[in-house]
């Protein structure tokens, strides 16, 4: 990677860990879009799971007094699951498919009945939702829009939101880098040197992050929450959409 690409992807990376310390949400995708543009899918993997990481435990520790560790542990038995399966089966689904899933899944929460919607403090429900996220995260590299609205259902303030998902997101990751890196392609690599300054980055976006998300009030937090939510979700599914007409064209 050149050095010019090198400070480019530096620089997004301070970006979207700035965007996902307010909100907990987009700036994973944002990256992983980056990443898959100018790196092989594999080695894309590996090094925004170790991003993500970064991020998310960083931001897992300024707030670690907010973290729900019950919906924590329960949702980390349901991703145990969803890895040991996904690992013996080793399916890898096409582009379209992965981007309909991502974009999907958020709108179908929504249409579920009142009374089943999401609640991060029950423990049925977070296994559940640690089972699909996994799948998610092990088929298309995110799962942030469905684990978004997962948290966004209950009545958590947006601390421990934010908190929670990140210290269940560093289990995420940790297991998306296990999966590329040793199952599905053990020739994938990471430079060390662009590992140590993706950790810088995100670290310093994160810490930038805290101070915005300490100002915002728990209605403007979800309000924006929901809209970053439908707006990404809206533009997997068209672009899916598109990517399947494609396909199906030629």
């Amino acid at each position: 990677m050149t050095l010019i690409l090198t400070a480019i992807v530096c620089l997004t990376m301070v970006g979207t860990a700035f965007l996902s310390g307010i909100f907990g949400m987009a700036g994973g995708l944002i990256l992983m879009g980056v990443l898959l543009a100018i790196m092989p899918v594999p080695d894309a993997m590996m090094l925004h799971g170790v991003t993500q990481m970064a991020s998310n435990g960083w931001r897992g520790l300024l707030w670690i007094k907010h973290v729900r560790w019950s919906a924590m542990a329960a949702y980390l038995a349901g991703g145990a699951l969803a890895l040991a399966a996904w690992s013996l089966w080793r399916y890898v689904p096409g582009k379209a498919v992965a981007l309909l899933m991502l974009g999907g899944a958020p709108f179908l929460v929504r249409l579920v009945p009142a009374r089943f919607k999401p609640n991060p403090e029950s423990a049925v429900q977070g296994t559940l939702y640690g089972l699909i996220c996994m799948t998610l995260l092990l088929l298309t590299g995110v799962a942030g829009p469905l684990l978004d609205s997962f948290f966004l259902g209950g009545k958590l303030e947006r601390r421990e939101i934010i908190a929670t998902k990140a210290a269940c997101q560093i289990f995420g990751h940790a297991a998306k880098l296990i999966y590329f890196g040793a199952v599905i392609d053990q020739a994938a690599n990471l430079d060390p040197v662009i590992a140590g300054l993706a950790i810088a980055a995100s670290m310093l976006g994160t810490t930038l992050a805290a101070k915005v998300l300490t100002r915002m009030s728990d209605a403007q937090f979800r309000g924006w929450s929901n809209r970053i939510i439908t707006a990404v979700s809206g533009y997997f599914v068209t672009y899916g959409c598109y990517v399947l007409a494609v396909t199906d064209v030629h």
